[in-house]
């Protein structure tokens, strides 16, 4: 978008710059009429006859050429400098006037401020960063919980949660800066570093916990019964993998594709996750044995955030298919819903507007829909409920419970699928994908499953977006990957580990943070 005063800067600049090759033209047309012209008479004359005897001798004839040949060449000459002249003169008129004026009018010398990047860009790192922690925070919590129960930790879910609520405001900031809001550029910087502020105090929260979590922990003093939790949740998830499997394989025989397209390929990493955990976990013990409490603490806090995703993965797959029998169980009762809230707009159909526009586009998706589910091919009911609830979206719909329990299923389901992509994949997820995502849990907990679902569905796309751009950055060493963990590019990818130093790192949480007061 142009702004006002480039626009002006423009416009005034326009007919000066017209004046000034006009005055060049001319000079340079003038130039050239005064340079052929001579020769152009030669040309074409006719011969003279001489009248006079003294005109014919060579020493008179010699002066008068001369003569005439200087003033030929001096006289454009000048007419050319003359131009060139005027022109600067206009030129340098044009500059002072510029760096002079004052007036609202008047555009300056110097161009507008141009809005730096680096603000931005660190506010995006800042979520990224500030997001991570929370995840990781919340994922090592609940590992303790199992071992001491929920009033043993209560006040590090308090951390936790005051922690997720500053980042959450800093999404919403982000959220309407992605929006244009506000525009102008000091504005925007000063809700760019209210974006860096709420991350900073968020990390703050967690970090001023971190003592005592530690030492709720123990883990310096021994680990057996922390590790004993985390090989029994282990155990427990590997069976769950081989269900999981098994499940997949059912939803993509009794569905079509897309019904669990969301969580394809889960398994697989889920098994990879869980390869990872093995190997942590067997160092952790081999630490703890030979009286290296640090390394065995370390390895086994590896080792947690990699069953905790390799749950989530699980409980992926596990979700979607109780969603599609749902969704499935719910297609008859909101099909006969859309043709109530279609009826009321068909008895008006003669009064006109946009609601009653939507009416043939909806019967069109009902009879489609109908014909879809009588076919006898498999389909996608989440997807059936998609179109539907989308084509009845009239102020009349709102008055048909099933169709809203219908948007609540869908949205509540595009939002979870988003989030579990973003937590087994941020090691590559970036700022735009985190936003959209914490925007539509806020309008899924407002009540607005439409613009939840369509903001879920957008952060996943941008999730996946990422992977495929960055790529998982352990790739960028494929040579040193056979000395290393097995797993750890799954872990890498999945933000457990960080790529730099993936055997050696301290996971992100609530203790062992860069810069945490318990570090």
């Amino acid at each position: 978008m142009t702004s006002s005063k480039l626009r002006g800067r423009s416009r005034r600049a326009g007919p000066q710059v017209s004046a000034r090759v006009v005055l060049a033209v001319l000079g340079g047309t003038t130039g050239f009429v005064w340079l052929v012209l001579p020769g152009m008479t030669t040309r074409t004359d006719a011969p003279v006859a001489i009248t006079s005897p003294a005109a014919s001798s060579p020493a008179a004839a010699a002066p008068t050429e001369d003569g005439a040949s200087t003033a030929d060449l001096v006289l454009p000459l000048v007419a050319v400098g003359a131009a060139g002249a005027l022109a600067g003169y206009g030129y340098v008129r044009r500059v002072r006037r510029a760096r002079t004026r004052t007036t609202p009018g008047g555009a300056a010398l110097s161009p507008p401020p141009v809005e730096p990047g680096v603000p931005d860009d660190r506010a995006r790192a800042a979520l990224v960063a500030a997001d991570d922690h929370v995840r990781a925070a919340r994922d090592e919590l609940g590992f303790p919980r199992e071992l001491f129960g929920a009033e043993a930790v209560a006040p590090f879910t308090g951390a936790l949660r005051e922690a997720e609520r500053e980042l959450a405001a800093a999404f919403r900031m982000r959220q309407r800066c992605d929006d244009g809001v506000p525009q102008d550029p000091a504005a925007r910087r000063q809700a760019l570093a209210g974006i860096v502020g709420r991350c900073a105090e968020a990390e703050r929260r967690l970090d001023a916990a971190a003592d005592g979590f530690r030492r709720l922990r123990g883990l310096e003093q021994g680990v057996g019964a922390a590790l004993g939790v985390a090989e029994a949740r282990f155990r427990e998830l590997t069976g769950r993998t081989a269900a999981a499997e098994a499940v997949l394989g059912e939803l993509r025989e009794r569905y079509a594709a897309t019904a669990s397209a969301s969580v394809t390929g889960y398994v697989e990493q889920a098994k990879d996750r869980l390869v990872f955990a093995t190997v942590r976990l067997n160092q952790a013990r081999q630490a703890d044995d030979a009286g290296h409490p640090q390394e065995a603490a370390r390895q086994l806090r590896t080792a947690e955030g990699a069953v905790a995703q390799a749950a989530v993965l699980v409980e992926a797959v596990e979700r979607t298919a109780g969603e599609l029998r749902e969704a499935a169980g719910l297609i008859p009762a909101v099909l006969t819903g859309a043709e109530a809230a279609l009826a009321p707009l068909r008895d008006t159909a003669g009064a006109g507007g946009e609601v009653l526009s939507r009416v043939p586009h909806a019967d069109s998706v009902l009879s489609s829909v109908r014909q879809e589910l009588t076919s006898g091919r498999p389909y996608d009911p989440v997807g059936v409920l998609r179109r539907v609830v989308r084509a009845i979206a009239a102020p009349d719909a709102a008055r048909a419970a099933v169709l809203t329990a219908a948007a609540r299923l869908t949205a509540r389901g595009s939002t979870a699928a988003a989030a579990d992509f973003v937590a087994t994949h941020r090691g590559a997820v970036g700022a735009e994908a985190r936003t959209r995502l914490a925007e539509a849990h806020r309008l899924l907990t407002a009540g607005d499953s439409a613009g939840a679902d369509a903001l879920a569905l957008e952060a996943r796309a941008l999730a996946e977006q990422d992977v495929r751009v960055r790529g998982n950055p352990y790739t960028a060493a494929p040579v040193a990957a056979a000395a290393h963990t097995a797993g750890t590019a799954g872990a890498v990818l999945g933000g457990i580990v960080p790529a730099q130093d993936p055997e050696n790192a301290h996971p992100a949480g609530f203790t062992d943070r860069p810069g945490a007061s318990g570090a």
